[in-house]
């Protein structure tokens, strides 16, 4: 079966992971199923993937999706937060392999409606699966914390003018659209910082993002246990698309090589190739890194 979008450093992934026939695996992230469906055709006839995806609609269109497949895969909708539970709940043992790739699907960015997009009109939402949404933030968090938000999450240098901003706009109306906010941004920032390659809003809509759906907490949590359910000889890989992902997981896989619970595979991570880029552009701030269980 064909994925809908593409899959970011597909032939890497499937280099570290290194799949055989009989084995099993872990997916993280499953989205619309690319590395996935690469997976299972190499574990075949009797090795099973786990798809986990905290979006409901993914994990409901992979289920139709799947065909004759559907006996080698476990789709599961949930908090990657909560993988060794899920993996005991699944009754899913000797793991050969976990993947995790953090970036947004083509879905999210498209079709979903949740205004996880900036060239989009859409509601405010940004929500994977229930909690506070990215509107709620916008009009009800005190202007210190929006600061500190696009600082931290979004590594945003403008973050005290656009702070400002969206409180002095919120007073005259609510902010509920994604353009509404794009707005907003472009009014706080310099005109020069309008014209760049990456567009202006890009850092605040991650660190709304992340906010929302607690994105960094929630990868600290899972990490220690991709580590647990993994066989001894298990590969972890990971794919970043930001500099606050990558950190974690290269401080995560230092310190647990450090320990000798992990060896690291990728001395530096793992950049697409040109022609990659060229191909999917929204694959050119990832990041991969791998290790196995000793």
């Amino acid at each position: 079966m064909s994925p809908v979008h593409i899959p970011v450093l597909q032939k890497e992934v499937l280099d570290f992971l290194n799949p055989k026939a009989n084995e099993n695996f872990v997916d993280c992230t499953i989205g619309e199923g690319g590395h996935a469906f690469a997976i299972l055709e190499r574990i075949l006839p009797n090795g099973k993937l786990l798809g986990i995806d905290w979006t409901r609609e993914l994990i409901e269109s992979l289920m139709a999706k799947a065909g004759s497949l559907n006996k080698n895969l476990i789709l599961v909708c949930d908090n990657f937060a909560n993988l060794k539970n899920i993996v005991k709940r699944c009754g899913f043992g000797q793991v050969s392999g976990v993947l995790f790739d953090l970036g947004l699907s083509s879905w999210h960015l498209e079709k979903s409606g949740r205004g996880f997009s900036f060239s989009r009109d859409e509601p405010l939402d940004m929500r994977f699966q229930g909690g506070v949404t990215a509107q709620e933030i916008v009009n009800w968090w005190p202007q210190k914390e929006l600061e500190r938000m696009l600082k931290e999450y979004g590594e945003e240098r403008f973050a005290k003018r656009i702070a400002n901003e969206i409180v002095r706009s919120r007073e005259k109306e609510p902010i509920t659209s994604t353009l509404q906010l794009v707005s907003i941004i472009e009014r706080a920032v310099p005109y020069w910082y309008q014209k760049r390659r990456i567009h202006p809003a890009t850092k605040t809509f991650q660190a709304l993002r992340i906010a929302v759906n607690d994105e960094l907490n929630n990868l600290g949590r899972a990490l220690p246990q991709a580590i647990e359910v993994l066989k001894p000889g298990g590969r972890l890989v990971v794919i970043s698309f930001h500099s606050l992902e990558d950190r974690i997981v290269k401080n995560f896989l230092r310190e647990n090589s450090r320990k000798g619970l992990l060896k690291v595979l990728t001395k530096k991570p793992v950049k697409p190739s040109a022609e990659e880029v060229k191909v999917n552009p929204r694959s050119r701030s990832a990041r991969l890194r791998a290790a196995v269980k000793t």
